[in-house]
């Protein structure tokens, strides 16, 4: 194999595509980056055989051939190369030689023979999305998901699929994020997907109205995005029934400013943080929510102003919770539901139902 290459799109395609190889690796060759020759096209792809990156790139191939080539260390060497022409060059030996301007570079490369494959799908299912909308759904529910391994099916974020929506949801057992997102599909059925593929396909996807086609088989999901194909496996089992737990009737309602809301929250956790309590609480009349925290440290008592319909509650919580999910919209105003004091709390919009977050209350003894 003998190919030259513009620097800056091979450091790019090497960034993306690098972003497949995981942090614990138990085969050392899915540490490396298959690269393909063929015709005038330079093919990079990597996998830790749940998450799969291809990343095609324009090349003057002048012999054609494949390796797979140690994936940080290339990744990070030619990230200082690109303002330069790279000439790739394979020996009989399977060393890639990397030279650019007067200098050399030998790497003992792995046998492509033993790469896993990139990971076709044959499906003509699928959903169309906007990209901006896809972002939303990733970063709005991903943070709900599960971190420990008591639950595998929790690790991984719900695509509740239907003709014209999505319902994305995620949880872990204390709170529940959920987004709803206009799509168009030819499919209804429900799946779920490891909460990491899904992080790294939202950082390659920009913030557009353009509309990406997610293709789904029995076992994964394909995106094609033109020149990157992003592939992932499934996870197995069933899911939560989330339509169970969100509460249909509520006794009490407040509109509060987010903004102001979430600041309070955010001074309130940095007293809570000394204590093992780690709580704050919530009174709530009238036209206002009094948060308290307690630590050793000392105390804190903030006032929010809110617009109450129903009974007064008093009512505790993680405010961790209540952080990532308002950290994650931008309205100016958020609606927060409750029941009684022992009930979950369900965070919604002034208007529509493009997000619902629900947050378990923390039981304060004494």
């Amino acid at each position: 194999m003998i190919v030259n290459c513009q620097g800056l799109e091979l450091s790019d395609a090497l960034l993306k595509v690098s972003k497949a190889i995981s942090s614990k690796i138990t085969n050392p060759i899915l540490e490396g980056i298959k690269i393909v020759a063929e015709d005038d096209t330079l093919t990079l792809s990597a996998t830790d055989t749940e998450l799969s990156i291809e990343k095609k790139i324009k090349a003057n191939v002048k012999s054609e051939g494949e390796t797979v080539v140690p994936g940080r260390f290339i990744t990070e060497f030619v990230k200082k190369l690109t303002n330069s022409i790279i000439e790739l060059e394979v020996n009989d030996k399977n060393q890639l030689a990397i030279r650019y301007e007067d200098s050399e570079s030998i790497i003992q490369c792995y046998n492509p023979v033993e790469y896993p494959g990139f990971k076709k799908i044959d499906t003509t299912e699928y959903f169309g999305i906007s990209k901006k909308d896809f972002k939303a759904c990733v970063l709005k529910t991903i943070f709900a998901v599960a971190q420990d391994d008591s639950r595998p099916i929790l690790k991984g974020v719900l695509f509740d699929i239907s003709k014209d929506a999505v319902n994305v949801v995620a949880l872990d057992g204390y709170r529940l994020a959920r987004v709803k997102k206009n799509v168009n599909s030819n499919v209804e059925k429900s799946i779920v997907v490891p909460s990491r593929s899904l992080l790294e396909l939202s950082k390659l996807i920009d913030d557009t109205d353009e509309v990406v086609n997610i293709y789904i088989d029995k076992y994964q999901i394909m995106v094609d995005l033109g020149d990157t194909k992003v592939t992932s496996r499934l996870l197995e089992g069933d899911y939560i029934n989330y339509k169970q737990i969100i509460p249909v009737n509520y006794e009490s309602f407040i509109t509060v400013n987010k903004a102001s809301f979430e600041e309070a929250l955010e001074r309130a956790t940095l007293l809570s943080k000394t204590s093992g309590n780690n709580y704050v609480k919530f009174d709530i009349k009238e036209n206002n929510i009094l948060l308290t925290s307690n630590s050793e440290l000392g105390n804190l008592k903030e006032n929010i102003p809110v617009t109450l319909n129903g009974k007064d509650i008093i009512i505790s919580f993680n405010p961790r919770y209540f952080l990532e999910s308002l950290k994650s919209v931008s309205n100016d105003f958020v609606k927060l539901c409750f029941i009684n004091s022992s009930t979950p709390c369900v965070v919604v919009p002034t208007e529509e139902d493009e997000f619902l977050y629900l947050i378990l209350p923390v039981r304060v003894i004494g």
